[in-house]
């Protein structure tokens, strides 16, 4: 498991790639959602000079994100392994 915090550095951008509603039920702290299927149409709102730190809800989708913005260009990619649900998890006590 990846914890969001060893890999958001201050130039980082978070991006939430689930579906507006799962967006609005809660992410991690600056994230801005980006769903999945708008990926293609919106990569130009993404730095590719940035690292990116992707994120959905157990991992799937945001990890096909990752693959899509690496064969688009970008270098530093990364995919949050387990998602909301891993890192909600760590976070309880």
């Amino acid at each position: 498991m990846t914890d969001h915090r060893s890999v958001v550095v201050d130039d980082t951008q978070l991006v939430d790639v689930r579906e507006p509603a799962e967006y609005a039920s809660g992410t991690l702290d600056g994230a801005v959602n980006i769903p999945l299927g708008d990926l293609t149409e919106r990569i130009g709102d993404l730095d590719a000079n940035r690292r990116v730190v992707l994120l959905c809800r157990s991992g799937n989708r945001s990890s096909r994100a990752a693959r899509h913005l690496v064969d688009a260009g970008f270098d530093d990619v990364v995919n949050l392994a387990g998602g909301v649900m891993a890192y909600t998890q760590e976070e309880q006590p």
